[in-house]
């Protein structure tokens, strides 16, 4: 059986034809491109650990590993099949891909479907761990594996459906999205804070500050993360051409417009230039462009970083006035900017650059209200949907440390390991303060 997988057609790629045939260097160049998207992962773990203290460094990292795990067994047994699988309705695919053991022959576009489905697999996994960012050394271990399943299975695989298979009900209104604003960004975002705001704060919070205790680790996580985030936009494309190539340009385009544009407000607000304000606007950037790249000028990819590193930073510059205990900035570096990507790619979408993308600009002002609809329906299906499931999770097992487990430090609490051996600093593990 071959097929096409729609949005690849949507955006003009090689996969238009009608009776598609294996491509050799487009296999090869999503076979790259899922390499890529793995090493974020890991990437993304480096980064959240290096921001929290010494004495929750492994479980943070955990949390991210633990994700590779969860959404891939997740994915094959039958996530895969409830986001693309054929037969299904507007809001979820088929199950006829269940264990993905049927799929010898069939191709996605011009690659094969199992390939298709490692790609998508990888993306599952980053998305489910920025999750974790919001929840960092106060949930319990055993708590956010079950959590993390039922995310991805519930949440996120229906999502996908929606924007991205032939059948869903955001693809039918013509949302643009080419590789995951709403599907991985806002998701993600929205997810964390329902999640942050469901456990409560951290001991302290927001009296004590809790600094990060390895910079370098910021910056080394940052690095893999914005060198894995061109496979992740690029090979969005599903085909080695032109579309992908824009998609890489405006990739690097926004995250380095973000992370001066960060250092920029840093500097005009009295402070200093930081590795973490560069390491974070950055990432920003890389969030934001998430829906842009394959429709945009890589002049639109410059003004997407900017807006969104403005946005995020005066979010994260008054976070404790203005959100909950969201540990690692989920909501606004994620959330936000993904927010922001989605709604300028139906301003800026140019159908020069693509022909299946034409924005506000362009003389489509329509297609503003459809990335508008889009946006909406994924804050609710992720927030409603992280809430019920952890209530559901906490019927099962506790989702958070108790005062004393918080005190000795998530890494021993639940893990009975510590990132380092030598002594501690005093920021190693947070502090009962006050009567909290």
């Amino acid at each position: 059986m071959r097929r096409t997988w729609p949005l690849l057609t949507l955006l003009g790629g090689t996969a238009a034809a009608q009776t598609p045939t294996l491509n050799g260097a487009d296999t090869a160049f999503i076979l790259l491109c899922s390499a890529l998207v793995l090493l974020m992962t890991p990437g993304l773990a480096i980064f959240y650990g290096g921001l929290v203290r010494a004495g929750s460094v492994l479980n943070t990292m955990m949390m991210s590993f633990a994700a590779l795990g969860i959404a891939s067994v997740a994915w094959v047994a039958v996530g895969y099949t409830l986001a693309f699988g054929p037969g299904g309705n507007a809001l979820i695919g088929g199950l006829s891909h269940a264990g993905l053991g049927n799929m010898a022959g069939e191709l996605t576009g011009t690659i094969p479907t199992p390939l298709f489905a490692v790609f998508q697999i990888l993306f599952a996994v980053i998305t489910l761990a920025v999750v974790s960012g919001s929840v960092v050394e106060r949930m319990r271990f055993p708590a956010f594996v079950l959590f993390g399943t039922l995310w991805v299975l519930l949440i996120y695989a229906p999502l996908a459906h929606w924007v991205w298979s032939s059948d869903g009900w955001l693809f039918k209104l013509g949302l643009l999205d080419f590789a995951g604003g709403t599907v991985v960004e806002v998701a993600s975002g929205v997810s964390g804070l329902v999640a942050a705001l469901v456990l409560g704060p951290r001991l302290g919070f927001p009296r004590m500050v809790s600094v990060p205790h390895n910079v370098p680790l910021v910056l080394l996580g940052t690095g893999l993360l914005w060198f894995g985030w061109m496979g992740f936009n690029a090979g969005s494309a599903l085909a080695a051409g032109q579309t992908a190539a824009y998609a890489l340009l405006n990739t690097n385009t926004a995250a380095a417009a973000a992370l001066l544009t960060w250092l920029l407000w840093d500097q005009l607000r009295g402070g200093k230039p930081t590795a973490i304000g560069a390491a974070t606007g950055a990432v920003v950037g890389l969030v934001a462009i998430t829906p842009a790249c394959g429709f945009v000028t890589p002049g639109g990819a410059l003004l997407i970083g900017a807006v969104a590193s403005t946005v995020s930073w005066f979010l994260v510059a008054n976070k404790h006035r203005l959100l909950p205990d969201d540990a690692l900035d989920v909501f606004a570096c994620h959330g936000t900017a993904g927010v922001v990507g989605t709604l300028l790619t139906g301003v800026l979408a140019s159908p020069v650059i693509n022909p299946a993308g034409t924005g506000l600009l362009a003389g489509n002002p329509a297609q503003v209200g459809k990335q508008l609809i889009g946006v909406l329906a994924a804050a609710a299906l992720a927030g409603a949907g992280t809430f019920v499931l952890l209530k559901l999770t906490a019927l099962i097992t506790p989702l958070r440390l108790t005062q004393q487990q918080e005190v000795r430090g998530v890494d021993l609490s639940e893990h009975q390991e510590e990132g380092y051996q030598e002594a501690q600093s005093p920021l190693a593990a947070p502090v009962f303060v006050g009567n909290d």
